[in-house]
């Protein structure tokens, strides 16, 4: 589309530049053509990730000893293992598709919106509702989201590295036109879908949309891999490899003491195997990623969605939250409130003072205004006063100089009949340097020391009401003057009002009492952001504030030590961002940044969590981000740190039983192996492997959705390097699977007074009964579940007595008794089961009192 001119373009999609699409045509092109999307690859489908589950070796050695058993003439034996091979292929794929479609659901709630043009009215719409023929509009900081032919553009830059792999900016012009087919970096006159504005802004008409644009045309790049293991889950996979390869071990010592004493040799094999596959928690990382999708769906429903699931672990260990002021801190509803004109505050505004408001602004004028707050709020002020439509057709813009955070101003160039006029608006030090007079009474006046120090005094008795003050000034000259931002006139002050909200204050209260310190950054002045800080209880005196040039006379070891007592820091820049973040970060301090910015990035992608505005935030910043405020509340960012600190735990609660269950399993059979000298063990492989499927993965899930801990934010962050087992958390482990193993010894010598048959099943009850009884425990390791809230987890409750019915059905019923080889227990045997089996739940709350 490149050699096309701009009308030819139009032709051939059948739009309009001034009017765009109409809604009816829109949605028809969307019906036919699709969603503006870039199909993945495809992805297993359930039956695929089915089979996946009969490659762990572990699951192939088990079908050896079904097929032993079935040379052995033990068919029930058989078909029970291959059942239950079955039923764990089953729980494996039903974990895996969950987390799967968790991440599923978190990707469609981060679909990124556009500006677009239809009906002549600028409307916000999700890009993948683009269609070709849409008129496009966009800005710095904007992810292009397919493939458009510009229209119009004003000092236009990209970053194509994506596609191009060159890191320098690419300048984008709509006049530019090729003769023959060019290449991608050579086509000035297009932008491309997934590219990034750099500066400038530009408008153009969508001409290729989803897999017909270039970046779908090598989709395979765009593919990202959000399944990817978290760290945790690889800590948690490597625990599960080391456990298991102790349980093989184990499993060898248990089969040779075992044959010295003449056990049967097939019988202990297929027992040891069983035993090896029993005692590894295979669905240890499965159950982490489904406690953190879950956890990470409810973190969505209060508005933060997280982009990486490496992130949750992250957020329960940071102790330092660098936060941006506007709209985070404060409401992003900018309304002006006080102007200094004249040398008088809150008079009336003259008739130039309105013009520079109305022209010096990128807002989008319709049913709805749409742009930036601050300019949103100047348009607001002027819509009364004066025709925003008669001025734009008196004042012809014919170029635009944009804002950027070095400069801090921006300014528009107009053509007035045969003169040009320049407007400008940004902060004050920085509008009084290209000025040369100043307006008073409609005379224009030289602007000398005496007035500059007015204008300052005026501007510091505004940002001491926390008000945020732009300066206004133009410039009239011949249209062949290019030299826009000199010798221009000042006009006043404009004071914008942006309200602190009223949760911040006990917010901020929270995060100190959480061990969490709150940093405010911004490019407000000090004066400004220090009455701003002092609202929000976040300073109390004007030394625990320090400005941008102050950073720039730091060396790193002043700064490092600078951060100790500084609460807010101000008129920063983006490489001020990336320094504050270095400096708290070899403090060995763990750094959420907030920002919305695209000049943000680079600070969002180096602290250890990024956090982007969801409502105002760019998409650049999204795109590094590893959290996106839907609501881009600074509460947000503390209810995101409660919930990763509350996902942790729920973690830690179900590594905790499968951990102590497993243990269990193993501790029976090898203290049978070497202290019992019974011909029988005290399990059968098969019960073994009932037990490891009916109370490992259930009860796990369950602990999974166990309540959030009220005090969790009372406590201090989590260090990084802290291990999941600190405070306790091993030697609970080792003692439970230790009591585990025990009673359900005591319960099979028990039963061996009776039979053999009657000992292997009391064993296998209490066994069985022990770990679903001590899934309650698991609660909390250092609190009575009775002052928890006994009833509080009904999904676990639930758990245990569907378990316990069960286990129950296994004994009593005739047809469970041959399939597992148990016998009906008396009801002095069944009192017998269930005190060994509830001692555990004893054992624990008689502990819980001395801690």
């Amino acid at each position: 589309m490149d050699k096309y001119s701009i009308k030819e373009v139009e032709l051939l999609f059948n739009t309009s530049v001034q009017h765009g699409l109409s809604h009816q045509e829109a949605y028809k092109r969307l019906q036919s053509d699709g969603y503006n999307e870039i199909v993945s690859v495809k992805k297993q489908t359930i039956w695929m990730i089915f089979l996946e589950q009969f490659k762990d070796p572990m699951v192939l050695i088990l079908l050896i000893g079904a097929i032993l058993s079935l040379f052995l003439g033990e068919i029930i034996d058989a078909l029970i293992i291959c059942l239950v091979v079955m039923l764990n292929a089953g729980i494996g794929t039903f974990q895996l598709v969950k987390s799967e479609k968790a991440l599923e659901v978190l990707q469609a709630m981060m679909q990124p919106t556009c500006k677009v043009m239809r009906d002549s009215s600028v409307l916000i719409v999700e890009t993948r509702e683009i269609v070709a023929g849409d008129v496009i509009e966009f800005e710095a900081g904007d992810r292009i989201p397919c493939d458009i032919r510009l229209v119009s553009t004003t000092r236009l830059m990209m970053d194509e590295s994506l596609l191009s792999g060159e890191s320098h900016n690419v300048s984008k012009n709509e006049f530019y036109r090729t003769k023959d087919k060019a290449a991608i970096s050579d086509q000035h006159n297009m932008v491309f879908m997934s590219t990034y504005v750099t500066s400038g802004r530009g408008k153009g008409i969508a001409v290729s949309c989803g897999m017909n644009s270039e970046m779908g045309k090598i989709a395979d790049l765009l593919n990202e891999d959000l399944s990817e293991m978290t760290p945790l889950q690889k800590r948690m996979n490597q625990l599960g490899k080391m456990l298991g390869m102790l349980a093989v071990g184990i499993c060898i010592i248990m089969l040779m003491v075992s044959l010295s004493k003449g056990k049967n040799f097939l019988e202990m094999l297929l027992l040891a195997i069983s035993l090896a596959v029993a005692a590894i928690p295979e669905g240890l990382p499965a159950v982490v990623t489904i406690v953190q999708s879950m956890g990470v769906s409810m973190m969505s429903k209060n508005k933060a969605i997280v982009r990486k699931l490496s992130a949750v672990e992250t957020l329960g260990s940071v102790n330092v939250i660098c936060s941006d002021k506007t709209g985070t801190l404060t409401q992003n509803k900018m309304s002006v409130v006080s102007t200094y004109f004249n040398h008088e505050f809150d008079q009336e505004v003259p008739a130039m003072g309105l013009v520079c408001m109305a022209c010096a602004q990128n807002v989008a004028i319709g049913d709805i205004l749409v742009g930036d707050s601050s300019e949103k709020a100047l348009v607001e002020y002027v819509m009364p006063r004066l025709s925003i439509s008669d001025i734009n057709c008196e004042y012809l813009r014919i170029d635009e100089i944009p804002f950027d955070s070095v400069r801090k101003k921006m300014s528009t160039v107009h053509q007035k009949d045969q003169d040009q006029y320049i407007f400008s608006k940004g902060s004050l030090e920085h509008i009084l340097k290209q000025c040369s007079f100043i307006m008073i009474q409609q005379r224009k006046v030289p602007l000398g020391e005496y007035e500059r120090k007015r204008c300052l005094e005026a501007c510091a008795i505004m940002e001491n009401q926390a008000l945020r003050v732009f300066g206004l000034c133009m410039k009239k000259s011949s249209l062949t003057n290019r030299e826009y931002e000199s010798d221009a006139t000042f006009l006043g002050l404009v004071g914008l009002k942006d309200p602190v909200k009223e949760e911040v204050k006990d917010a901020i209260e929270r995060c100190h009492e959480a061990g969490i310190e709150v940093v405010m950054i911004t490019g407000d002045s000090l004066k400004t952001a220090f009455a701003i800080g002092k609202e929000c209880g976040l300073v109390s005196h004007e030394k625990e504030v320090m400005s941008g040039s102050d950073i720039d006379e730091c060396s790193d070891v002043q700064l490092k030590n600078k951060i100790k007592t500084i609460k807010i820091f101000a008129r920063v820049s983006p490489s001020h961002k990336v320094r504050l973040v270095e400096a708290y970060q070899k403090e060995e301090r763990i750094v959420a940044m907030s920002g919305d910015g695209v000049n943000d990035a680079p600070a969002l992608k180096k602290a250890d969590i990024g956090i982007a505005m969801g409502k105002g935030g760019s998409d650049v910043c999204k795109s590094v981000s590893d959290i996106v405020l839907m609501d881009d509340h600074f509460t947000t960012i503390v209810k995101a740190i409660e919930a990763g600190r509350n996902i942790y735990l729920k973690i830690q609660k179900s590594v905790f039983y499968l951990l102590s269950c497993n243990l269990g399993e193993i501790m029976t059979l090898f203290f049978s192996s070497l202290f019992l000298t019974q011909h029988v063990p005290p399990l059968c492989a098969i019960q073994l492997l009932w037990t490891n499927l009916v109370t490992d993965a259930f009860p796990a899930l369950a602990l999974g959705v166990e309540a959030d801990e009220k005090q969790v934010m009372k406590q201090k962050p989590k260090p990084t390097d802290e291990s999941l087992f600190a405070h306790g958390g091993l030697i609970f482990v080792i003692c439970n699977g230790l009591f585990i193993g025990t009673i359900s010894l005591v319960a099979f010598k028990a039963g061996l007074k009776t039979s053999d048959l009657c000992g292997q099943s009391m064993a296998f009850m209490v066994l069985s009964l022990s770990q679903m009884f001590h899934s309650l425990n698991c609660r909390q390791i250092h609190v009575s579940m009775f002052k928890i809230g006994f009833f509080k987890n009904k999904w676990l409750l639930l758990t245990v007595v569907m378990g316990i019915i069960l286990q129950i059905f296994v004994c009593q019923l005739p047809f469970m008794n041959m399939l597992l080889k148990t016998i009906p227990l008396t009801l002095t045997q069944w009192l017998i089961v269930f005190g060994l089996s509830m001692s555990t739940i004893l054992m624990n709350e008689l502990s819980k009192l001395f801690n």
